[in-house]
């Protein structure tokens, strides 16, 4: 019972800051829409999207909302079905991603001295490394199939998204450090997991979302791009899936252009939400945009009136 009121405190104060900032509310409507999707595929899906059992190559209709593509699927269902492993792959390596962030950059920050520089090292090292023969190494292990495929996309995207993350972390860690309410919480004999975790993360909670968001934005892109040139399991239902066979198969020349162009979009409508709720909480942990905002705010009411 002790937790209702947390809950009702989270869930007011969310809906006041989603109700303030028209971004965060619009990104968060788009993002819900696409998990009911993710969630409950076969909801949307009305045929059977690895079938090729229809007529080949037909443009839009009632029964086929968005066509067939070369192969004789259908689009629609295609669109819906990949939803689901976009959608995984964005929270599974945003959430992976943020949680090296933290513990490295704010473990970084916190100890100092020898650990700070090893892990600051290793951070810096992780940052630097050339993407390119990283993107050829990774074409060796993608080429499994199924669960195998998916885990280690996740794995790799995981490995190249948090360092980033705990360069931010470690810079807002290094200024809370030394504040009054730590030194207290030091000197009452409190362990360094519970200063770090119960009085140090509480108030980098705005940067910690942040982070995530721009993870799972990164996530998704990048996932796209692999699965786009054929670094990975082409044959799951994904929107990465849909561009290469898309683009194998030349649907733009063959007449098929929304068998190309529906992915994408919908790849830029999950990205776009991502990156909308990302800015409204670099509003939130920046003073500075917080203020350009309020401007921006005021000028437009004033131009109304």
């Amino acid at each position: 019972m002790t937790l209702l009121p947390l809950v009702r405190r989270v869930l007011t104060s969310s809906w006041r800051f989603l109700r303030r900032d028209r971004k965060a509310l619009v990104g968060s409507i788009i993002l819900l829409v696409l998990f009911i999707i993710a969630a409950f595929p076969s909801w949307f899906t009305p045929y059977n999207p690895a079938a090729e059992i229809y007529t080949p190559g037909l443009g839009p209709s009632a029964s086929h909302l968005l066509g067939t593509t070369s192969l004789g699927q259908d689009i629609f269902s295609q669109l819906m079905a990949g939803t689901r492993q976009s959608v995984l792959i964005a929270l599974l390596v945003g959430l992976f991603s943020t949680v090296a962030s933290v513990l490295i950059g704010v473990t970084a920050a916190y100890f100092g001295g020898v650990v700070d520089d090893l892990l600051s090292l290793f951070t810096d090292v992780v940052l630097v490394i050339p993407t390119f023969p990283l993107i050829i190494v990774i074409a060796g292990y993608l080429q499994g199939s199924g669960g195998e495929s998916f885990w280690t996309l996740v794995f790799v995207l995981t490995l190249t998204g948090w360092s980033y993350g705990a360069r931010q972390l470690r810079v807002q860690a290094l200024s809370l450090r030394n504040r009054d309410y730590l030194l207290a919480a030091r000197a009452r004999g409190e362990s360094a997991w519970y200063v770090i975790g119960v009085e140090m993360l509480p108030p980098m909670t705005s940067l910690i979302v942040a982070n995530f968001l721009s993870s799972a934005l990164y996530a998704v892109l990048t996932a796209a791009g692999l699965l786009f040139v054929g670094l990975g399991n082409v044959n799951s239902q994904s929107w990465g899936a849909m561009l290469y066979w898309a683009q194998n198969n030349e649907a733009l020349n063959a007449g098929l252009p929304l068998w190309a162009l529906t992915p994408g979009i919908m790849i830029a409508i999950l990205g776009t939400a991502f990156a909308l709720l990302n800015y409204a909480f670099d509003e939130v942990s920046n003073p500075a945009l917080r203020s350009v905002a309020r401007r921006a705010g005021r000028s437009r009411k004033q131009a109304l009136a």
